[in-house]
């Protein structure tokens, strides 16, 4: 036989679609050719797999070798295409019987000895081999991440013999163990923050809601530890988000912890970070920090450092959930469905319009300025974390709620949001809003009198109810109430900083 078919998996974002490996060995001058639009580290696999069939101990066709990997207009990059065209050449001239190829797919890089070498992405080839109800041999680095998914279609091999020597059942190949993972985190508490308890209250809001948070206020009074402890108070990702997140690390190129992988992430890039390392990108499109954040937490500390423009990019993941980076040779699509929590001083100097400013309305509002409205427009809420009183550190410390407490309310809050709306409530469109959080006609009018004395936008009349809802949630009542509605309205503390600077 001259022909062998071989299947295997590209790696196109988070997808991993199939890609059928063909050989064929035909007469003539000895040749080996790799067609189908492979990139350069694919070409360089002639070399690998002809060093790593002649150091196995297999004979190296000195025929025309012929290689297909369809569909053609798929791009092909990496080393993962080395051992099914290893195991198509050997079918192909028959040293491995090509019936035991049927219901098998393969995946992994060759080392010039025969062995296997792991791979980036290979957590998306296994859901999808699952899908596709075929086993898939992919190198034993690659055992961890594998073994996140059960029931697991995935054989691990270390060396080309290991494989062939179990193809003629003569061997055993090794299945990923499985790794459950803890759901929650030992983050830190909420009760190791001194007072701000407007900050606690605003990050339980959040947390209940799935609303985005800015920390306003000066250097030291807490703002990076309220932020860091939300993560405590969130619900535990279902396995599905959990197999989401770790597929992003996997094709990121990132490590796996078994123990930790079903937990929300919690990111917080360098205030340096470009566009690209922040929403994705390069020639080979990777996803940055929104999609490494994707259902789990995006902490940007020093907010007016950020380049304008990088901070302008985050607008539209923020509202769709997904990032579309578009290259010459294809388009790939990042899911971000991320929490944003920011924190920024309110001026130059750090401080508010007091006795410890050194800097003028002109100079703060210059400064404000660094963060554009329609970005700052994407925060549900806005909170103060002013300096602590005199005496607040001297006095004995009174024991606060610990995190645990304020996450029961935040579950309870969450379930019924499910039970209403099947999702958070910072998710709701404006026709849901309009069906599942109905105002009374004086709660309507006084909201748009606030709105027009504030000079808000319509988007801020939506994040309003939004947050209203979830206020209302956390209390156990059925309907928004004038309260909840002067309570959001409170969380405005950036529109009333750019009011009082404008007078």
């Amino acid at each position: 036989m001259s022909l062998a078919v071989v299947f295997a998996r590209a790696s196109l974002g988070v997808t991993a679609p199939l890609v059928t490996v063909e050989a064929h060995l035909a007469n003539g001058l000895p040749a080996f050719n790799i067609v189908g639009l492979p990139e350069t580290t694919v070409k360089e696999a002639r070399d690998r797999v002809r060093s790593a069939l002649i150091n196995a101990g297999f004979e190296f066709p000195a025929r025309r070798i012929t290689i297909n990997l369809a569909p053609a207009d798929l791009p092909k990059d990496g080393g993962r295409f080395d051992l099914p065209i290893a195991m198509a050449i050997l079918a192909a001239s028959e040293q491995i019987p090509a019936s035991s190829l049927d219901g098998l797919e393969f995946l992994g890089e060759l080392a010039l000895t025969g062995e296997l070498r792991g791979i980036k992405g290979a957590l998306p080839a296994v859901l999808a081999a699952r899908d596709s109800d075929r086993r898939l041999i992919i190198p034993s680095a690659n055992g961890r991440e594998a073994g996140l998914i059960h029931p697991c279609p995935a054989l691990l091999a270390e060396h080309l013999l290991g494989i062939t020597a179990w193809l003629r059942e003569q061997g055993e190949l090794t299945h990923p163990e499985h790794t459950p993972g803890h759901a929650q985190a030992d983050s830190a508490c909420l009760s190791d923050v001194i007072g701000q308890e407007a900050g606690k209250r605003a990050l339980e809001i959040a947390a209940a809601g799935e609303h985005n948070l800015l920390f306003l206020g000066p250097p030291g009074t807490g703002k990076t530890m309220l932020a860091a402890r939300l993560p405590g108070l969130l619900p535990p990702m279902t396995e599905a988000e959990a197999l989401q997140a770790a597929a992003i690390r996997s094709i990121s190129g990132q490590p796996l912890d078994p123990e930790h992988w079903r937990q929300r992430a919690f990111r917080q890039p360098h205030h340096s970070s470009s566009a690209a390392a922040l929403v994705g990108g390069g020639s080979h499109p990777r996803p940055g920090e929104i999609s490494l954040a994707h259902h789990g937490v995006l902490f940007l500390d020093e907010l007016t450092e950020f380049e304008r423009r990088v901070l302008d990019a985050l607008r539209e993941p923020l509202e769709t959930g997904t990032i579309s980076i578009s290259r010459a040779a294809h388009s790939v699509t990042f899911p971000a469905r991320f929490q944003l929590i920011g924190a920024m001083n309110p001026s130059p100097c750090g401080h508010y319009q007091d006795g410890l400013s050194r800097s003028s309305p002109e100079q703060i509002l210059r400064y404000l300025g660094k963060i554009s409205g329609p970005f700052v427009d994407r925060f549900d809420l806005s909170v103060e974390i002013p300096l602590l009183p005199p005496g607040e550190l001297s006095r004995p410390r009174q024991q606060t709620e610990p995190s645990t407490e304020v996450r029961a309310r935040v579950l309870a809050a969450r379930e019924r949001q499910q039970h209403r709306a099947g999702k958070p409530n910072a998710r709701l469109n404006a026709a849901e809003l309009e069906r599942l959080c109905p105002l009374s006609t004086d709660d309507a009018a006084f909201l748009e009198q606030a709105l027009h004395r504030m000079k808000l936008s319509i988007r801020a009349w939506h994040k309003l109810i939004r947050v209203a809802r979830t206020i209302a949630d956390l209390a156990g009542e059925p309907q928004i109430g004038r309260p909840h509605l002067m309570e959001a309205l409170g969380y405005r503390a950036m529109d009333r900083l750019l009011a009082r600077l404008r007078e």
